[in-house]
């Protein structure tokens, strides 16, 4: 068996750290099902690895990458700091879907998200399918014009129609649709906007002084822009609960990992939950803290990245947390959460998952 220190000197002759087969077995079990599938209704894919067996395999080599045989072959596994600047700084990008003149003004997409709300804000109880109806209404409003609002079932349900006839051919003139080659990404990004909703409100209900903060900063306000506070507590759910826990890519050309080379073709997986919650580098990491987020450079913190860093950022992050926050303040605005399921403990430690088809939402008029 290896420990640290032969595993630091072997990197450092340049031989490349492999977990043992017991590891590796551990991996796989832990990969029953495909890295690359969602989970279906649950608001984002599971992440590879526990904790436990990322805190462990970092112990072991010392920090360095470490190439793990999984069921679909092997991977390397980005265990400290130092690879994730490489990683976000080396990952191919997307264009950008929210430029100037390609979408709706923020004050168009507030209006969009402020009518459609009144379907969350009506009923007594909040749940994922109030939420996922009332984002699939607006999605289809935004991306795809006032038109195409009627019939809108889930977000992906959408997104799958977009694809299936290569655009939409019944989106009002000025809509983004006019856009070719944009309004995909901008239905990706609504896709995880339902779980998000529910797990921001939900964390917002358990802490009664936050919530009547955020209320406040709502009720104050005429645009998502003036909305600094709940835009903490969405960044804030994200790092604590993100849409995609394991960032992957497979490398084009061979590239060096902490002195070791490995050959073009390798998968590379960043797991950025374990980073985004790991206590030894951050602070109360599974505490809902919104103010970390206005700490000076908070948002380039290469350790919490709710969407990513440099050329590899996600391209619908400023909708998605636009459409987010704007839907958080709605419900804020005109009803007080009284009770929520499942019941969290506010000082912590959260669970590491929360599943958006359990939460449900006690609603009362304020």
């Amino acid at each position: 068996m290896t420990g640290p220190d032969t595993t630091q000197a072997a990197v450092s002759r340049g031989q490349r750290a492999r977990a043992d087969r017991a590891g590796s077995v551990r991996f796989a079990a832990g990969r029953a099902l495909p890295l690359f599938v969602r989970g279906r209704g649950s608001g984002g894919a599971r992440p590879a690895f526990s904790p436990d067996a990322l805190r462990a395999l970092r112990a072991r080599h010392g920090g360095a990458p470490v190439l793990v045989r999984g069921l679909s072959g092997a991977v390397l596994v980005l265990l400290d700091r130092p690879e994730l600047g490489q990683f976000y700084a080396a990952e191919p990008g997307a264009t950008p879907w929210a430029g100037p003149g390609e979408v709706p003004s923020r004050d168009a997409v507030h209006a969009v998200v402020a009518e459609e709300a009144r379907h969350l804000t009506a009923a007594t109880t909040l749940d994922l399918l109030r939420a996922r109806h009332t984002v699939a209404r607006a999605a289809r409003r935004i991306v795809l014009g006032d038109g195409a609002a009627a019939g809108a079932g889930r977000p992906t349900g959408l997104f799958g129609r977009f694809r299936r006839h290569g655009g939409d051919g019944h989106a009002s003139p000025g809509s983004s649709a006019a856009y070719a080659g944009r309004e995909e990404q901008a239905l990706r990004a609504m896709d995880g906007i339902p779980a998000t909703v529910l797990r921001t409100l939900l964390l917002i209900g358990t802490h009664p002084a936050e919530q009547d903060a955020a209320a406040a900063e709502a009720a104050g306000s005429a645009s998502p822009q003036e909305l600094p506070r709940l835009r903490a507590c969405v960044r804030e759910c994200l790092r604590l609960y993100p849409v995609v826990p394991d960032l992957v890519r497979v490398t084009r050309t061979d590239t060096e990992w902490r002195g070791v080379r490995h050959p073009a073709g390798t998968t590379v997986l960043l797991p950025a939950h374990f980073h985004q919650r790991d206590p030894e580098h951050v602070p109360a990491a599974h505490v809902f803290v919104p103010g970390r987020w206005k700490a000076p450079g908070a948002q380039e913190d290469i350790r919490m990245a709710p969407f990513g860093h440099g050329p590899g950022r996600c391209p619908g992050d400023r909708l998605g947390l636009l459409i987010t926050t704007a839907l958080c303040a709605e419900v804020l605005r005109h009803r007080r959460i009284t009770a929520t399921r499942p019941v969290l403990d506010p000082p912590g430690p959260l669970p590491v998952a929360l599943d958006p088809r359990g939460i449900r939402l006690t609603l009362t008029r304020r």
